[in-house]
């Protein structure tokens, strides 16, 4: 569990018999038997489970949920190591399940198989890690790549005149350019600590974590480093000499 749990989305239209579950959570028998208890209320059914991202908090009882669920049930992922079935999940597919249309986008960057779903019923993002309801999230994969969905991410919540972001963790957004823009500012602001931590002579993730994060509890900084690490090769690559045409 991160923050104050993950959060885990049953989805469905008003009336549907068939439920869709979003990151069922970690392999906790007693949390995955109420999650569906919750799923079947009032005699409904799960239909599918998709996963945002395979990081274990969200991803780990994905397959004996499904397994408790019914024996049809299958879990889709980018990632294959995460599915059960042969069905993934990637760029451009629409999911529809428990009355339900889903738009699954790529949104690398808090890991390489980073999705967001878009519910143009609701018009809500479910953002998974990507955007969370508070704080700022750790980045496993590319700074690069995080920012490139950030920038898609507001673009298209602008186009489609979201409502509503759906995080991993937190509480539900009710203004989603304002949350993505609030990322973008923060990025860009640690961004610019950790550049004028190298010039001043931090070398390591470590001793720059140290700078920037000289207020921060001691607890967190292993994670900081990830986040760091990756701002400080986006730096060294952004920074690199481009060879001659």
């Amino acid at each position: 569990m991160t923050l104050d749990g993950t959060n885990t989305w049953i989805l469905c239209e008003p009336g549907a018999e068939e439920v869709v579950v979003v990151d069922p959570g970690p392999k906790d028998r007693v949390h995955l038997r109420r999650v569906l208890s919750e799923a079947e209320a009032g005699g409904r059914r799960v239909g599918l489970v998709l996963l945002t991202h395979g990081h274990p908090d969200h991803s780990a009882g994905a397959a004996v949920f499904a397994g408790m669920a019914g024996p049809d049930v299958k879990v889709r992922a980018l990632d294959p190591r995460h599915r059960l079935g042969d069905e993934g999940l990637v760029e451009g597919d629409v999911v529809t399940a428990g009355g339900l249309d889903l738009r699954i986008m790529e949104t690398p960057g808090h890991s390489d198989d980073s999705l967001t779903f878009w519910l143009p019923a609701d018009r809500a993002i479910l953002t998974g890690d990507t955007v969370l309801g508070y704080g700022s999230t750790v980045l496993e994969g590319g700074l690069g790549d995080y920012l490139a969905s950030l920038d898609r991410l507001r673009r298209f919540a602008e186009d489609n005149d979201a409502a509503a972001v759906l995080p991993g963790h937190g509480p539900k957004l009710d203004d989603p350019l304002g949350a993505i823009d609030h990322y973008i500012a923060h990025r860009r602001e640690r961004l610019a600590q950790v550049e004028a931590a190298v010039r001043a002579g931090a070398r390591t993730a470590r001793e720059v974590v140290e700078i920037v994060y000289a207020d921060v509890d001691r607890n967190l900084w292993p994670a900081a480093e990830w986040s760091v690490q990756s701002q400080l090769d986006y730096l060294a690559a952004r920074n690199r000499p481009q060879d001659p045409a």
